[in-house]
């Protein structure tokens, strides 16, 4: 594998480009806090040559305000009071870095406030830095911290002088409520924060379904991904209520779901998906052609949704993952234990798990 060379056999050369290509700037450095993740796993290193990844309890200690002077010469104590928290959601604040301009974006805010607000206090992330807010798709565990975000961003810009509005940006078509059709009983999903509310906690809401670029084109907003393989057909039983009707209609598209991608200079593209509804290929394969089809994948990251995946899915997805040739997969969230584990057998010392907690430089 050569993730420097473009020049390879191209996955997408069977099919159509309908899509007009996005300029999006190559960026020096990208830098990746994960902030909301279910899994939390401060011990284990990542896999060499991969990325570097710190927010371990080394990293932890070494943060440490607890101070000693009584302990026999120990210098810090660490507390686990101060180690982040696993929550069924995710949230990632991106920086990108080109010469002397940096960006910042929040990529998801996890399923609740208090989850949020108390891992960043422990991260203590740059949160003035944060100029814009993606919301990849409506579903709670990715909207429910976005209030308190919005309220902690303005008050961190706040403490710095800085007047500038957070921008929140979102797929127009936000369901009253989503939920799950079991064949007895059908279970609705708590409501997404409202539009208003969003605008009520101190942020400009930007209504968007088509792919743009944020931020001087440091990075981009996928739009609506295309369904292009067989085996990726959305959320199983997913339904959507319709207040009109009062009754629940079928939503296992999730349409509304948008990835992030960025362009790393000399390294190619990094793709952060929310929880990959769409198919996580079909996602990195609309990346792939959005940024006119040249660039090699450098890192996915996020959701892969293959936690409740048969295993001819799980296979398949892994296959073809395999052929766009990446650098690093960084399966969180919904991926589930069995993809992990089948990432590591077919393409062994890429894979490294996105742990709550960890501060990944690309």
């Amino acid at each position: 594998m050569d993730p420097l060379n473009p020049a390879r056999h191209d996955p997408f050369s069977d099919e159509s480009d309908d899509f007009p290509i996005v300029n999006l700037e190559e960026v020096d450095s990208l830098d990746a806090i994960v902030i909301i993740d279910n899994e939390l796993d401060p011990l284990s290193p990542p896999a060499p040559g991969t990325v570097q990844v710190t927010g371990n309890l080394g990293t932890v200690a070494m943060m440490s305000q607890h101070k000693l002077s009584d302990r026999g010469g120990a210098w810090k104590e660490l507390r686990l009071e101060d180690v982040c928290c696993s929550a069924h959601g995710l949230s990632i604040l991106v920086t990108a870095t080109k010469g002397d301009k940096k960006h910042a974006i929040l990529f998801d805010a996890g399923p609740e406030e208090d989850a949020w607000e108390r891992n960043v206090k422990r991260l203590r992330p740059n949160l003035s830095s944060v100029e814009v807010i993606q919301l990849s798709h409506w579903h709670r565990d990715h909207s429910g911290g976005l209030p308190q975000a919005i309220r902690m961003i303005n008050e961190a810009k706040k403490a710095q002088g800085r007047s500038d509005e957070i921008i929140v940006d979102l797929h127009p078509d936000r369901p009253v409520y989503r939920g799950i059709a079991l064949p007895e009983v059908t279970i609705s999903l708590e409501a997404d924060p409202t539009f208003k509310e969003l605008e009520y906690a101190g942020s400009s809401v930007d209504k968007r379904a088509e792919p743009h670029t944020v931020l001087d084109n440091f990075f981009l907003i996928s739009g609506e991904i295309p369904r292009v393989t067989p085996y990726e057909t959305g959320l199983r039983n997913a339904v959507r209520y319709d207040p009109d009707e009062n009754d629940w209609f079928s939503d296992e598209s999730i349409t509304d779901e948008r990835s992030l991608i960025c362009s790393l200079k000399d390294k190619g593209l990094v793709v952060f998906t929310g929880c990959s509804h769409a198919g996580v290929v079909n996602t990195v394969k609309h990346a792939v052609q959005l940024t006119g089809g040249k660039a090699p994948v450098h890192a996915v990251v996020g959701g892969f949704h293959l936690a409740m995946s048969e295993p001819d899915q799980i296979e398949s997805t892994v296959t073809d993952l395999k052929k766009l040739d990446p650098a690093v997969l960084m399966p969180g969230h919904c991926s589930g234990w069995r993809a992990k584990f089948a990432i590591e057998k077919h393409m062994p010392g890429l894979m490294v798990p996105c742990t709550v907690g960890s501060r990944i430089a690309f």
